[in-house]
């Protein structure tokens, strides 16, 4: 782990945001953790706790959440973004002028940017420019897993080996396991991708499919996003590791998944509006949905699960007849 000077901004105070932070405090470094609502800063400084996201966890002493952006990105060393994916490009924005030069910026958001569906790091290179180190951070990790100190393991992806390891280095922990990688293409898809396919799998779940549905759309999803990922640059061992195969699984198959809870409710007759107020957080998935088809298509890569979730979130479609739509297509080899 680096040196217990070092001073971290982290941008988002959400529940993933607030568990980087926990986990880095812990670490020893001196973290500022800033949300963009000043009454919930003051709350959480107030509190010494998230107690909306993250009740009954105590920041460590030297975790300080900030009401001022300013003041958070004053002397830091390093910045971690954790923002929803919708927000990532005005969050960028609003710190691009307080960053001073050479410092480096990962995140840990997932997902891809709505409209575009421009990958993260294409957002970042367009606002922030080239000139500094970036990173992806991304894997099976639920916030509050993190955060109770739960054994976990995370991948670490940027073009900078060095960089790479540095961003490790400071969450690696007894409980906690950082990976690298130099594949940001196939570490941000996997982590956009897998959020479509939990929708799937907590439809397939709320429909009373069972276990056997569960692990065919499991292994068929990661298919879909591996023929994605390769057709844009990503790499195999990157889906088979813990950001693809690993997240994946996770957020298929636990209800801590927002996604996969908006599958559920989705099967039981519920609005996509009706779900989003019972689950009370940003469920990526849907976003996703519509930008990954769209990505599909133009490269030509055939998404069958994909298609039928779109068909469901945007077109109206009733879960069971998607279901029904997959059970039908023709018979062909598994593989190839």
């Amino acid at each position: 782990m680096s040196g217990a000077s070092t001073v971290f901004a982290v941008i988002g105070a959400g529940s993933w945001g607030t568990a980087l932070a926990i986990l880095l405090a812990r670490n020893g470094v001196k973290v500022k953790l800033w949300g963009h609502l000043p009454e919930e800063m003051q709350a959480l400084a107030n509190d010494r706790e998230n107690r909306v996201f993250l009740p009954g966890i105590p920041f460590p002493e030297n975790l300080h959440p900030v009401a001022e952006l300013t003041e958070a990105l004053k002397g830091v060393d390093e910045v971690l973004v954790a923002v929803p994916s919708h927000a990532f490009a005005s969050a960028l924005k609003n710190i691009a002028s307080y960053l001073p030069s050479g410092i480096g910026l990962c995140w840990a958001t997932k997902g891809l940017e709505p409209e575009t569906g421009r990958l993260l790091h294409e957002v970042a290179e367009e606002i922030l420019g080239n000139t500094r180190p970036t990173a992806v951070i991304s894997g099976p990790s639920f916030a509050k897993e993190v955060a109770a100190g739960l054994p976990t393991a995370v991948t670490v992806a940027s073009e900078s080996e060095v960089y790479a390891e540095r961003i490790a280095s400071y969450l690696h922990s007894d409980c906690f396991r950082a990976y690298t990688t130099n594949d940001v293409i196939g570490l941000e898809i996997g982590g956009a991708a897998k959020n479509v396919m939990a929708i799937g799998a907590g439809i397939s779940d709320g429909l009373h499919f069972g276990a056997n549905a569960r692990a065919a759309l499991i292994t068929r999803g990661l298919n879909e996003i591996m023929r994605l990922g390769l057709a844009m640059g990503g790499k195999m061992e990157t889906f088979i590791g813990l950001g693809g195969m690993g997240d994946l699984v996770l957020t298929c198959t636990d209800d801590q998944s927002r996604n996969r809870r908006m599958g559920l409710a989705l099967a039981r007759g519920a609005t996509i509006k009706q779900a989003k107020q019972e689950i009370g957080q940003e469920v990526e998935g849907v976003m996703a949905t519509r930008e990954i088809c769209s990505k599909a298509h133009a490269l030509g890569v055939e998404m069958p699960i994909t298609e039928q979730i779109q068909r469901v979130l945007y077109q109206g479609l009733d879960p069971k007849s998607a279901v029904q739509a997959l059970l039908e297509r023709d018979k062909k080899p598994e593989i190839g």
